[in-house]
C-alpha cells in the first residue's frame, strides 16, 4: 500500500466517525465571537505612563448580531478602547503588569453599545495580556 492510499484510508475512517454526525438538537449553538488582537493599553499611575500592556480580547456577539457588523466597526472599537484607557486607565492597584479586566470589559461594551447598537457585544473575555516590561509597583 502506498502512502497516498494509506492517508486516504485513515482520513476516510476519521471522517466516517463522529465528524460526519449531525450536531444534536441538545447541544446549544455557540455564540458568534470576534477576536480583537494586539490592543496596546497604557498603565498610567500618578500622571505618568508606567507600562504598556498588550491585550488580546475575544468579543462575544449579542443575540441577532452579525459578525460583519462588528468587523466593520473594529477600528472604531479599538480607538474607543485606547481613548478610554488613556482617560481612565485600567490599572490594578497592586500590579502594573496586568489590566483590570472587569473595567476594560465594561468600557468596551459601553463603546460597542454606542458604536454598533445596544446589545451588540454580550461579553468580553480577556484572552491574554503581555506587559511591555515586567515592573513592580513602587510607592509614589
Amino acid at each position: 500500500m502506498n502512502r497516498r492510499a494509506l492517508i486516504l484510508a485513515v482520513a476516510g475512517a476519521a471522517l466516517s466517525g463522529s465528524a460526519l454526525a449531525s450536531p444534536s438538537a441538545e447541544t446549544p449553538a455557540q455564540p458568534a465571537s470576534f477576536n480583537l488582537t494586539g490592543v496596546g493599553l497604557p498603565i498610567i499611575v500618578g500622571g505618568r505612563v508606567r507600562n504598556y500592556v498588550f491585550a488580546e480580547l475575544k468579543l462575544y456577539l449579542g443575540e441577532g448580531q452579525t459578525l460583519d457588523a462588528v468587523r466593520a466597526k473594529e477600528p472604531y472599537l479599538r480607538d474607543a478602547l485606547v481613548r478610554a484607557g488613556h482617560r481612565t486607565p485600567f490599572v490594578l492597584a497592586d500590579d502594573w503588569n496586568q489590566l483590570d479586566a472587569a473595567a476594560l470589559s465594561a468600557s468596551l461594551i459601553r463603546a460597542a453599545d454606542s458604536l454598533i447598537g445596544k446589545g451588540a457585544i454580550a461579553r468580553v473575555e480577556v484572552v491574554s495580556q503581555a506587559a511591555r516590561r515586567r515592573t513592580t509597583v513602587r510607592a509614589l
